[in-house]
């Protein structure tokens, strides 16, 4: 693949420019999302709340797809990753509202804890634009 059949978004995040890596990434028919917390710039939305977190990192998520053209109705495979098996059913709701329709393939992760421990949920997503 070309490098001109690659092409990167950057979503602000401290950490993209700190770790060298972009939000999104489309490359042929896919586009990759990173793994995508409840932060905008320095601020945490939704602290103690995974449902709120969840619904924070799926909505910039899906902001990075939009730079691309796509929306929801693309998404085919989502990760979420928890801090806490406890928040289960809070990021299922979340998921839930905004996927019910499109059904992507899911995995769901309990991990041991994130760079930030006020993190609960951190996602990722997959984009098809065929």
């Amino acid at each position: 693949m070309t490098s001109e059949a690659v092409r990167r978004v950057q979503s602000g995040s401290p950490w993209e420019e700190s770790f060298g890596f972009a939000r999104a990434v489309a490359a042929g028919d896919r586009v990759l999302v990173a793994g995508t917390t409840s932060f905008k710039g320095s601020v945490l939305y939704g602290e103690g709340d995974p449902y709120e977190q969840a619904k924070v990192a799926f909505t910039t998520a899906l902001e990075a797809i939009a730079e691309f053209g796509l929306g929801v109705e693309s998404v085919v495979r989502t990760r979420v990753h928890l801090a806490h098996s406890r928040d289960v059913d809070e990021v299922g709701r979340a998921h839930k509202e905004l996927f019910d329709a499109v059904r992507p393939a899911t995995t769901l992760l309990v991990v041991t804890g994130f760079i930030d421990p006020r993190v609960l949920v951190s996602v990722e997503l997959e984009a098809f634009r065929g």
